[in-house]
């Protein structure tokens, strides 16, 4: 197994106890990420030399004793519709072609404070609008798992690069889906965070009352690291939810007892697949 392959829970240990190095981890991602990408397209711009200087900058850190977070020296990539300061930002259309902000979204700006390696940013429908990561100037993203099905989307590019190892984990957008249902079709672990939990400045809006940046990792412990990066409140996003922020990872493995879950009763989806509909529970055991 290389480097690339590792959950970033994993690497993250790796780094702290000396057994690897940010440098090591990045040229992992950044020859599967040759290798894979005429597969997957699963990025519109690969950011080699920016990675390379920010793993070395995060080696020097460790060495010293100055490591920023559990994140520090981990491979990111970043949906193309979050601005980055010095990197062109295109959401998948012709219509930005050469546009390269001068600011960085706050999610990018806090995940790079916490250590992690920007590689690149990754494919999606236009502007965010589809649900396939088909429609994108770039072209399509494939399924690492089988090229010949969709990523979903319209992260689809983030949950492709994190599914084939060209990436650690991933930030993306979800609207209606773009980061839940990518994850479910490429068989990583994504999330859509409560409203208001992530800072929307510097996403360019699809819905922006409905808009949320999200995550993606191979594990719910890896979303937890990103998720503990990148929460909190911003006051350039005056929907910014001011309440404290809590260590995620505290939740993870914890049981369901006392927990209630809806399922609505009368949900269902014309085509919906018949193995599919058949594992939709209806209705759920209690769990008290």
């Amino acid at each position: 197994m290389e480097l690339c392959d590792l959950d970033a829970w994993t690497l993250s240990s790796m780094l702290q106890e000396g057994k690897t190095t940010s440098r090591r981890i990045t040229e992992s991602v950044l020859h599967r990420l040759e290798e894979r990408e005429p597969v997957t397209n699963a990025f519109i711009t690969v950011t080699r030399d920016l990675a390379l200087a920010h793993a070395d900058r995060a080696d020097e850190r460790i060495r010293s004793g100055k490591r920023r977070s559990p994140l520090d020296g981990i491979p990111v990539a970043l949906k193309d519709n979050l601005c980055t300061r010095g990197t062109p930002t295109t959401c998948g259309s012709r219509i930005l072609e050469g546009y390269v902000p001068p600011y960085d979204a706050t999610a990018v700006q806090r995940i790079l404070e916490a250590g992690c390696v920007p590689v690149g940013k990754t494919n999606l429908d236009e502007f965010a609008m589809g649900s396939s990561t088909e429609n994108s100037a770039a072209g399509p993203s494939r399924n690492p798992h089988d090229p010949e099905r969709v990523t979903g989307g319209s992260s689809g590019g983030s949950a492709a690069a994190v599914a084939s190892g060209e990436t650690i984990v991933a930030l993306g957008s979800d609207t209606g889906g773009s980061v839940r249902q990518p994850a479910a079709y490429c068989g990583v672990c994504g999330i859509k965070p409560t409203y208001g939990r992530i800072s929307r400045y510097g996403l360019v809006a699809f819905a922006s009352s409905l808009d949320q940046i999200g995550c993606l990792g191979r594990t719910v412990k890896d979303c937890a690291l990103v998720l503990n990066a990148v929460c909190g409140h911003d006051r350039k996003d005056s929907t910014s939810a001011a309440f404290p922020v809590p260590d995620f990872l505290e939740a993870v493995g914890r049981g369901l007892d006392g927990v209630r879950i809806g399922v609505p009763t009368e949900y269902s989806v014309a085509g919906l697949d018949a193995g599919i509909r058949a594992r939709i529970p209806a209705p759920c055991p209690s769990t008290t």
